[in-house]
């Protein structure tokens, strides 16, 4: 009986077992077949880079949940989908744009493109243009009333009708037509509603649809006017070319952009492929050159005092409330941290409100004491200077809660046996307490040195990167740094936007950035010598 039971039981589990199986395949294919047809129509739609991604994506997925073997890997297979597509691609896709001509008038693919251009469309010489009205069926099929200059009227169908006839005559009480207007257009026809202007205008099928014969078809162009239209450009696959079918021009394919001979270009191009182009473009424009070279000098001086100014003012602090005589530090340790507190953006714009020299506290108190108004927007030490000043102030209770930590962690003892030594309190500070703090805090310093390096929040808040340099042929600023300057070139520079040349700059900062984190990883492990020896 007992036996009985337990078979019982077992040949239970297997089923919901079994079960559990069928339901899981049936998940993971019904999602495989889902992302594949979203994959289709990526690839259908020219985005190659991105369709790769989610085949890979698919490829994860089901090894992970379709594959016995693989089941320890279902619990990250989401995770790893998810990284791939949020974290990876953005990164490949980045290394990619760089070296395509993707931005404005050429954000999208060569078949979108082909498909715009071949929708362009023009009016021959022996062409009729026509009054016109139109009527909509429940089921969004289209009638059109017309009218030509000798007052001929008739009324034609959609292309795609499939209809014997593609003409109707204009009789009432035929084919549901019902009474007549004074243009001789019919007040209604039967399961139709006739369009006013307002909801002609507003239904945008209207002027993509082709009425009356297929070999002579007819599309509204304006809301007075219908006509017998061709199209502009014809598209030869083969020699991938446009011609224009008024003047015979060719267009050639000219790294995504269909030009002419005589330098004339057909709209819209589209994303791709240009080499290397946008970095030689970047390295070599002499309008470039100069503000360059500013900025990236500011950069790095911007950077560098950032992190100096605020490790040094949190560290002053530390010190000072570290003494176990001082009264009241926990509640002036509190009111410093304040400024931690506050969005950062909220505190930009204060102090942006602050430095008004026209109206700001801070001009009106060194007016008065000193007779001094700085304009601290125009000048650009003056504006420089305020960056760093606001920046101080953003990042001190960072460093002074970092450092208060970092100090308590150094024995007292080694402070007692320098001071048996004789040692003066700037010697126990400079070959101890400093060396022991670098080597606890100096990772840290080299992520606030990074993240100041591209802190474009602070510039462009509190001042866009003014102000400006007056020799620079592009939009630059004394205060921008690299990647403010990626912005302005790349959305801001009154010539459209140009992912695929920021892009290409960016990956030049990232590669500044990685050297100067390799550098400052060999400045931490020489301070960590130093600690060893303390």
């Amino acid at each position: 009986m007992g036996e009985t039971t337990i078979t019982k039981t077992q040949f239970a589990k297997q089923t919901i077992s079994g079960l559990s199986s069928i339901i899981t395949t049936a998940i993971v294919l019904l999602v495989d077949a889902l992302l594949g047809y979203f994959t289709y129509r990526l690839i259908t739609l020219g985005y190659i880079p991105l369709a790769v991604v989610f085949i890979l994506i698919i490829a994860i997925i089901s090894f992970a949940f379709l594959v016995p073997k693989a089941h320890m890997f279902r619990w990250m297979a989401v995770g790893l989908a998810a990284w791939l597509l949020f974290s990876i691609f953005p990164i490949l896709y980045t290394i990619y744009n760089a070296f395509t001509n993707y931005g404005d008038g050429h954000l999208i693919t060569q078949t979108q493109a082909i498909a715009q251009i071949e929708a362009q469309t023009y009016l021959p010489e022996t062409g009729k243009a026509y009054q016109w009205v139109a009527y909509r069926s429940p089921e969004n099929t289209y009638l059109l009333w017309l009218k030509d200059a000798e007052g001929n009227t008739s009324i034609v169908r959609m292309v795609d009708a499939q209809a014997e006839d593609y003409t109707l005559e204009v009789v009432p009480g035929q084919n549901g037509i019902g009474e007549l207007d004074e243009e001789g257009a019919p007040k209604t026809i039967e399961d139709y509603t006739r369009l006013n202007r307002i909801s002609a205008a507003t239904d945008k099928n209207l002027t993509n649809i082709k009425f009356g014969d297929p070999e002579k078809t007819i599309q509204i162009r304006s809301p007075s006017e219908a006509a017998e239209l061709l199209p502009l450009f014809v598209y030869d696959p083969e020699a991938n070319t446009f011609t224009n079918q008024q003047t015979g021009v060719v267009y050639s394919d000219i790294e995504g952009t269909y030009t002419a001979k005589n330098g004339e270009k057909l709209i819209p191009g589209y994303s791709a492929v240009v080499g290397t182009k946008n970095f030689v473009q970047f390295i070599s424009a002499p309008g470039l050159r100069g503000p360059l070279a500013t900025i990236v000098v500011w950069n790095f001086i911007f950077a560098f005092m950032s992190l100096f100014l605020t490790f040094s003012v949190g560290l002053l602090i530390s010190i000072i409330y570290g003494d176990p005589k001082f009264k009241g530090k926990k509640l002036l340790r509190s009111l410093l941290l304040i400024p931690y507190t506050i969005p950062s953006l909220i505190t930009i714009l204060i102090w942006r409100g602050m430095l008004n020299p026209d109206l700001g506290v801070v001009n009106r108190v060194l007016e008065s004491v000193f007779g001094l108004s700085p304009d601290w927007f125009n000048v650009p030490w003056l504006a420089r200077s305020a960056i760093l000043i606001v920046n101080t102030w953003l990042g001190y209770p960072y460093w002074m809660l970092v450092t208060s930590g970092a100090l308590q962690s150094i024995p007292s003892d080694i402070y007692e046996a320098a001071e048996v030594d004789g040692a003066t309190g700037w010697q126990r500070f400079w070959n101890i307490t400093l060396p022991l703090l670098l080597v606890s805090v100096g990772p840290l310093m080299i992520a606030s040195f990074i993240f100041n390096f591209n802190n474009f929040n602070l510039i462009y808040a509190f001042i866009n990167g003014g102000p400006p340099i007056p020799t620079a042929t592009t939009q630059a600023g004394y205060t921008d740094i690299i990647i403010s300057y990626v912005y302005n070139l790349a959305f801001a520079s009154g010539r459209g936007v140009q992912y695929g040349y920021a892009s290409a700059i960016s990956l030049v900062l990232f590669v500044l950035i990685a050297v100067m984190s390799l550098a400052q990883f060999r400045f931490t492990n020489m301070w960590e010598e130093v600690g060893e020896n303390v």
